[in-house]
């Protein structure tokens, strides 16, 4: 196939496009910059220059593609209220370009998008009220377009896709962690994190794009709630810091905008999607990966 990919050199998209390449399809990428164009050229694609926001340009990746995949998002969670809009008409440019083709396009959420305080499954439709909402809205319009014979199908990731070289919130919170002398959770620690090896995730996005149905809503879950409590003394093991308890009123000032997510309580289940592709992570596990040295041989994010 010829597939079309939005954030295929950012953090999933850099695992997702060899993925695709190995399994002999091609791929065109987004492409903000020279150095982005420069890392697809590297890995065997070709780059489409241009960014989220410029619906043309996605409706002309989209429409020489065979399929698309949509990962691309603004991750400035300081102004998630500008990011949200830019996603979303993504998404309707992306689904109205492939409307009445029958082509597949997998759009990107989270399973935080499906609730918390339980252990979230497919099935969930998505919580207004929830940490996620704010992905909501993208989920059901990519799902809207399966009655205009598009392949719709949506990705949600874990809170926690990891790996060596991951920037996001394990990364922060090991900066965090460096930066206060101690790896803090928020209470005693038993709320959990869904996590998803990047290998597994970049796997599953293959997969879904070959033969998932339309209307699938997946999750990329290799393990259904890690206590964050473990999360924070395996940081405190790395770095050699002890763990300490924060309340939850403290949790934003001393591990930065992720402190609020942290305290949240959002395992998931993957068991439909396992069932429906056969899908079976082998990566390592989050614990794994923090008991190593990836995460703490050179400077992260603070």
């Amino acid at each position: 196939m010829h597939v079309f990919v939005t954030g295929a050199t950012g953090w999933v998209g850099s695992a997702v496009v060899p993925e695709l390449l190995a399994a002999g399809h091609e791929v065109v990428g987004l492409a903000r910059s020279d150095a982005s164009a420069a890392k697809l050229a590297a890995a065997g694609a070709t780059a489409l220059r241009g960014s989220l926001d410029d619906l043309d340009v996605l409706r002309a990746g989209a429409a020489d593609a065979d399929g698309v995949i949509h990962l691309a998002f603004i991750h400035d969670f300081e102004r998630m209220a500008d990011s949200i809009p830019v996603d979303r008409a993504a998404i309707e440019t992306l689904a109205d370009t492939l409307a009445g083709t029958g082509k597949p396009l997998l759009v990107t959420s989270g399973t935080a998008a499906a609730g918390s305080g339980r252990v979230t499954s497919e099935q969930d439709a998505g919580d207004l009220d929830g940490p996620g909402r704010g992905r909501i809205g993208g989920e059901r319009a990519a799902l809207a377009a399966v009655e205009r014979d598009v392949r719709s199908i949506v990705v949600r990731l874990s809170p926690t896709v990891h790996g060596a070289g991951d920037p996001g919130f394990v990364a922060i919170l090991v900066a965090a962690a460096r930066k206060a002398g101690s790896a803090d959770h928020v209470g005693d620690g038993a709320n959990r994190w869904a996590a998803v090896h990047r290998s597994d995730a970049a796997r599953l996005y293959r997969l879904a794009l070959e033969s998932a149905p339309a209307g699938s809503v997946l999750h990329a879950v290799g393990e259904e709630g890690v206590p964050t409590r473990a999360i924070a003394e395996a940081i405190g093991s790395g770095l050699g810091l002890p763990t300490a308890s924060i309340e939850a009123a403290e949790a934003q000032q001393r591990l930065g905008f992720v402190g609020g997510f942290f305290a949240l309580d959002v395992p998931s289940s993957s068991a439909s999607t396992r069932a429906l592709l056969g899908w079976e992570p082998s990566g390592p596990t989050l614990l794994e990966d923090l008991a190593g040295d990836s995460y703490f041989a050179a400077p992260v994010p603070g």
